[in-house]
């Protein structure tokens, strides 16, 4: 399906820049597919938690690169996220972004005993987003859809001008970390162009790359 890039009309679905005011629909996003591409609610009871490692950081700190999928009438119902650098961003989120998440969100004492402790984990240690077997492509991205919105075409789109922005900003290529358990998000990156990525020890993580530039896939 292909979606036009012309201004949208009155209650018309449409792909727009991502605005402070769609932070608690973009958070819901995030939080209603989070876990394994469904609902995360029961698992991480905090639902500012995951948008707070997730999405809420790259709308802050790379809007340039933060789109929505407006359902027609100023409700965002997905979106994809990405940062041009991911060795900048890391820096970034570690200067710019943990200090205010990681006083609400602070370490747990110990091992991690819950599912939160986990992702609390992930908060602060953004450094893990850097690997030298990524540098080929600098960037990377998250993209969420609410259920009734996926298979429609709009994922593509949403995927299209994220690439489309990146590829503007002279970045090479993008690459993506996934829970393997999500057999339908791979199944969508690979009809995309995704690839795997040689990347060790990564279970229960998938790597996909592909390069920033349009072509049969999109």
């Amino acid at each position: 399906m292909r979606h036009s890039a012309a201004a949208p009309s009155a209650g018309t679905p449409h792909i727009r820049r991502y605005r402070p005011v769609d932070r608690e629909a973009f958070a819901a996003v995030c939080v209603a597919t989070a876990h394994e591409g469904g609902d995360s609610a029961a698992h991480y009871p905090d639902r500012e938690l995951m948008p707070s490692v997730f999405a809420h950081p790259y709308a802050e700190l790379e809007p340039d690169f933060a789109f929505v999928l407006d359902d027609g009438t100023g409700t965002a119902v997905g979106y994809v996220v990405g940062a041009p650098d991911t060795a900048r961003f890391a820096e970034r989120f570690r200067a710019e972004w943990l200090p205010s998440a990681g006083a609400r969100f602070p370490l747990p004492v110990g091992e991690p005993r819950t599912p939160s402790d986990e992702i609390v984990l992930l908060l602060h240690r953004p450094e893990r987003m850097v690997r030298p077997e990524l540098a080929g492509h600098p960037a990377h991205l998250h993209i969420d859809l609410l259920p009734a919105w996926q298979g429609r075409g709009w994922g593509r789109a949403l995927m299209r001008t994220l690439l489309d922005a990146l590829h503007a900003a002279g970045v090479p290529a993008v690459h993506l970390s996934m829970v393997q358990a999500n057999t339908g998000a791979r199944a969508f990156y690979d009809r995309l162009g995704f690839r795997p990525l040689a990347v060790p020890e990564t279970a229960p993580l998938w790597y996909l790359g592909r390069p920033t530039a349009r072509d049969a896939f999109l």
